[in-house]
């Protein structure tokens, strides 16, 4: 599995393909016609094969992430948006769980359709609040808690000091916004259990992350691993 290639052009975002697009397409198109702002629509296909999505407007952070993200705005904004996506793609669950393809796994309980991937780095803000999401090719029926643990992970962050991503914030921090993040969502998991998942997600990131390593002879993926590894033993020792 290789990541997709991406032009920006005057026309739109031209992205190459997989055999998942189709059921990409088919969610992008639905969550538009739920009038979400924000969110990619599908223009076509090029002469290339490629797909064409429109161009979302906005901010979309890069690694150092820049000291706004690490804001209120951004966390309640980044959680509000993450459910107005899940709740609008949950009625398609019993529509889209017959013979469809996807590139990522499906999780159980699947309740909604998970982005997968929904972080900062996949986000646009504006004036630091978000306002729209990008690259939907990881898109796959799960838990909502799936995508949660996710975000939370970067966006607290969850992160073990010193490792390459994590930043300044003190533990009480953390703490804070992670009950930030949950009532932004709107949910009753409890920070403990959504910890509980993020660590099952890293350990799964870090099998992924070790298997392209080698697939593509890309040693970045294995430094990926290990960070993922580090992280998720940071969770499970502060229980």
């Amino acid at each position: 599995m290789t990541y997709s290639q991406v032009a920006v052009l005057s026309d739109g975002v031209h992205r190459s393909t997989g055999e998942w697009t189709p059921s990409v397409h088919a969610v992008l198109r639905a969550l538009e016609g739920s009038g979400i702002a924000g969110i990619p629509r599908v223009l076509g296909f090029d002469e290339q094969r490629r797909e064409v999505l429109s161009f979302v407007d906005g901010v979309v952070p890069d690694f150092p992430m820049p000291p706004w993200l690490w804001t209120d705005a951004a966390v309640t904004s980044s959680a509000s948006l993450l459910r107005k996506l899940h709740d609008a793609s949950a009625p398609l669950v019993a529509a889209l769980m017959g013979d469809e393809v996807w590139r990522s796994p499906i999780h159980d309980p699947v309740e909604v359709i998970c982005h997968n991937d929904f972080a900062p780095y996949n986000l646009a803000y504006r004036d630091g609040i978000c306002v729209g999401a990008i690259d939907f090719d990881t898109v796959s029926p799960g838990p909502r808690l799936w995508d949660l643990a996710y975000l939370a992970y970067r966006i607290v962050p969850l992160t073990a000091p010193g490792t390459e991503d994590d930043v300044d914030l003190s533990t009480s921090e953390r703490e804070r916004r992670l009950e930030l993040l949950l009532t932004a969502y709107g949910t009753d998991a409890t920070a403990d259990s959504l910890k509980a998942v993020a660590f099952e997600r890293l350990l799964e990131l870090a099998a992924f992350s070790d298997r392209r390593a080698v697939d593509e002879a890309e040693p970045d993926f294995a430094r990926h691993a290990e960070q993922y590894r580090a992280d998720a033993a940071h969770l499970a020792a502060a229980g």
